[in-house]
């Protein structure tokens, strides 16, 4: 062994300087010598042998070659640089250290050979890729999902169910309902017209498509992702699968199972027996399954007979029974008027849109003539049983989110509040007083007169009894307990007076008012607003509030004012306290801004009752005085059983408050000396405490009396409408008399019901005792004023004093009797006073306003539980 100090070894392969001998050696135009071929000792430390060489094992490996591919060009420098004019020297003649394997990846992601944001961007042959996969994929899984669902057995229709509707005391009030009422028909007594319009109307593409339509279900979507219409696209296949076969639950596994079902269809029946099937099964309304139960219901006639005006029209209804129906259907938007228009246009535009796809020339459709007549529904349920299944299934439609044709299909058990010896007390009464009242075979102006009513809960908001019409059977339809249009004239004054009391006015704010505050009223008197300004009438003269007599009241106070219903002080009073606040307390009283006037919403006239809200609303927002200012959402149904399991959503509703208790208090004070001393005078000898208050509007067109205990609150309303037009017309000269004023007739129906239907609850709980409340301005007493001749309007007629007739008296004494257009006994003075009606007045100006604005949407359709009822 050599004495000096052996030289330490180089690393194996490596390091910048064995890249400079490898760069050196290609250089010169022949391969470096690997260590060891010198024969120097040190060329063979670690050699097996002087003359054998061993490989080298490449610097880094795979590893490095990524790490080294994926640097930057400029932020490091490369572990090994490439020869010049080739390949990077090896030792051995091996691939070149740190060099990327050759072999490509199956899914080149991360991009390879790409640096920065280029390797993330995939190419087209990755994107071209992956579409493949996912629309076959798709395919698969069509190809499972049509191959795993089957067509289901059709449901047995001889099993279909009724709904039942009970009494508040569980027994059954009426079975209704059900897919019970069908005939089916083969396709051969069908008519083509009728095929052709339901095809036209729903599914032009029926005998081309193969049970679904793709472009139908891209427009409908489309159409509801920019805000339109809600449509199924669904094709007449589909929508026939769906009733013979499936559940009508929007799923999507239900709309999954309708899509394949409805393909597995259509290829294995023929396109006139699907649409045979489809038109034996569907839901036409009037209780009708199927097209000939449809034409029978409707027309009177086979299926095989229907002309084309009806065929159309019964492919109009198929849209949507609910709404098509002229009849009307349940809910804010289904009046009998609405529906006819709806149907009318719809029918109107089957027709043109047969013409349209070839399946009707114009020539046949200038022969189809005009709308169809209908024949008089015809209906098992009779009295009252119809309106009060009505206002359920209302409520179990809202609460349980289903639709009116869900409902049709039968299966629930629905327990309602309605109490049924009161109904058929209310029943009574109104009979009685129609057949002491009323001769309409005698006298025109007897005819068209309709009664309404309704009686709640105050504590509960239970709907315990009503009175609609004369029944279903006897050809009326309409709910008169859940009337439209019907304006409640003074029994607003109370409202007014409550708002004063619970806010104050502007002069009194943040105190509240006093009802012994005192208000000028005298006959055409001038209405300022908050400014002291006269309110301009539209002739651009200050506006006079006319009273219905021309009494020279001078100061009263709001207690007298009530007591005799004058109106300028509660059209004054209205402005001061601010029409916004009025608006505010009939809110919390149920009353919502879907019950008010549009036109006189921000008018003088709001305050002397222009608002139309039902009969049930009205006896359920004067609940809430007898409540003690606490009100609750009137309600119908207390549970619904759908296969042996109760539905959600029947909790009794919440008390919420709308005033406080105190003014409450105060409104009954007020409206109990309405009944011992002024317009409600017919109903103070009833026995009991009782208070309430009479209204009236112009020309009579409608009156009510709405009064409460503190156990039962009861509505009633009379009027009088043309079956025409829908219109209200003047009750004057009804049952022989010059006027009708809610003092009388309706104040006779509520004695008698609530006479008999307090006797139910034993002992009665006595008013609460009102506490002063509120600030007493203008107590100085000052002149009366009466009106100047140039000052007379002729918004009302003369006042005439008429001898009543007894025998047309609905009571038996005489001195009670008075239907004349100022009595005594209603208005409690000899000098006149009577309910006051409602005229026409202007807008307040900007400053009254600005103490709180309108926010009312105007009259429109509705009931109980949705917009307006009248």
């Amino acid at each position: 062994m050599s004495e000096h100090r052996r030289k330490p070894p180089q690393p194996q392969g490596g390091g910048r300087a064995a890249a400079r001998r490898g760069q050196a050696g290609l250089s010169s135009g022949r391969r470096a010598a690997p260590r060891g071929a010198t024969g120097s000792p040190s060329d063979s430390y670690g050699s097996g042998s002087a003359g054998s060489v061993s490989e080298e094992r490449p610097y880094g490996g795979r590893a490095e070659a990524r790490r080294a591919a994926q640097r930057s060009g400029g932020s490091r420098r490369r572990a090994a640089e490439p020869a010049r004019g080739g390949r990077r020297a090896a030792p051995g003649g091996g691939r070149g250290r740190g060099a990327p394997p050759d072999r490509k990846r199956f899914i080149d992601y991360p991009r390879a050979g790409k640096y920065g944001l280029a390797r993330w961007v995939p190419s087209w042959r990755l994107v071209t890729g992956v579409f493949l996969a996912f629309m076959g994929g798709l395919v698969a899984a069509a190809g499972i999902g049509y191959a795993m669902v089957g067509i289901p057995k059709a449901q047995d229709t001889a099993k279909a169910q009724n709904n039942v509707f009970y009494w508040s005391n569980n027994k059954q009030m009426a079975a209704t309902g059900g897919q019970t009422n069908r005939q089916l028909v083969p396709d051969a007594k069908i008519p083509r017209e009728m095929k052709d319009a339901v095809v036209s109307a729903e599914n032009a593409s029926f005998y081309e498509d193969n049970g679904i339509d793709p472009a139908g279900i891209a427009r409908a979507v489309l159409n509801m992702a920019r805000g339109g219409e809600t449509q199924g696209g669904s094709t007449i296949t589909q929508q026939f699968v769906k009733n013979a076969y499936l559940s009508q639950e929007q799923t999507l596994s239900r709309k999954f199972k309708e899509l394949f079902i409805s393909i597995k269809v259509g290829q294995q029946m023929s396109k006139d027996e699907i649409l045979a099937n489809y038109l034996n099964i569907a839901y036409y309304g009037r209780n009708a399954y199927g097209i000939q139960a449809a034409a029978q219901a409707y027309f009177g006639v086979d299926a095989e007979k229907l002309t084309p005006s009806q065929c159309a029209f019964l492919a109009a209804v198929l849209k949507g029974p609910n709404f098509y129906n002229p009849d009307g259907g349940v809910g804010a938007g289904a009046t009998p008027e609405a529906n006819i228009k709806r149907a009318k246009d719809r029918w109107s535009w089957i027709l043109g849109r047969m013409v349209e796809v070839g399946r009707m020339t114009p020539e046949d459709r200038a022969k189809v003539g005009d709308f169809p007549t209908l024949k008089k529904q015809s209906s098992n349920l009779s009295g009252q049983s119809g309106y009060l299944i009505d206002i359920a299934k209302e409520y179990v439609a809202k609460k349980a989110g289903l639709s009116p044709e869900d409902l049709e299909k039968g299966g629930y058990r629905i327990y309602t509040t309605f109490d049924k010896d009161k109904v058929n007390e209310l029943a009574a009464a109104v009979e009685k007083t129609r057949k002491s009242f009323l001769e309409p075979e005698k006298r025109e102006k007897d005819k068209h007169v309709q009664f309404g009513g309704a009686s709640v809960d105050p504590k509960t908001g239970a709907i315990v009894a009503l009175y609609g019409g004369a029944g279903y059977d006897k050809g009326h339809y309409s709910n008169n307990a859940n009337t439209l249009g019907v304006p409640v004239g003074s029994t607003w004054k109370p409202i007014v007076l409550a708002s004063a009391m619970q806010y104050g006015t502007y002069k009194t704010t943040p105190e509240p008012l006093s009802p012994l505050a005192k208000y000028n009223g005298n006959d055409l008197l001038e209405i300022k607003d908050q400014n002291g300004d006269p309110i301009m009438g539209n002739d651009g003269k200050p506006f006079r509030q006319k009273n219905e007599g021309t009494t020279a009241w001078g100061e009263v106070t709001l207690r007298k004012a009530m007591e005799q219903s004058i109106n300028s002080p509660f059209a004054q009073l209205g402005i001061d306290v601010g029409l916004s606040k009025t608006r505010e307390m009939a809110n919390k009283m149920g009353i919502t801004s879907n019950f008010f006037d549009k036109a006189n919403l921000r008018n003088v006239s709001f305050s002397l009752g222009t608002s139309t809200p039902s009969a049930i609303r009205m006896a359920d927002a004067y609940g809430s005085f007898a409540n003690e200012g606490m009100h609750l959402e009137p309600y119908s149904v207390t549970k619904v059983i759908k296969d042996g399991q109760p539905l959600d959503g029947f909790d009794a509703p919440e008390e919420q408050k709308a005033m406080d208790a105190n003014v409450a208090n105060n409104v009954t004070d007020v409206l109990e000396n309405v009944v011992k001393n002024g317009t409600g005078k017919k109903v103070a000898d009833i026995g009991f405490p009782v208070a309430g208050k009479t209204g009236t509007t112009d020309e009579n067109k409608s009156a009510w009396f709405v009064g409460y205990t503190r156990e039962l609150s009861t509505a009633v309303t009379l009027f009088r409408t043309d079956p025409d037009k829908g219109k209200l017309l003047s009750m004057n000269g009804t049952g022989d008399v010059p006027s009708i004023h809610g003092g009388d007739i309706p104040a006779q129906v509520w004695k008698d019901y609530m006479a008999e239907a307090m006797k139910s609850y034993g002992t009665l709980e006595p008013f609460p005792e009102a506490e002063p409340i509120g600030e007493i301005i203008n107590d100085t007493p000052t002149p009366t004023v009466a009106p100047t001749p140039t000052e007379t309007v002729e918004e009302s007629p003369t006042p005439t004093e008429k001898p009543s007739k007894p025998e047309k008296s609905p009571t038996a004494t005489p001195t009670e009797t008075c239907f004349g257009f100022q009595c005594n006994d209603i208005g409690g003075s000899d000098s006149g006073g009577t309910d006051g009606g409602v005229t026409s007045s202007p807008t307040p100006t900007e400053t009254e306003e600005d103490n709180g604005g309108g926010n009312g949407n105007g009259n429109g359709s509705g009931g109980i539980f949705g917009g307006p009822s009248g």
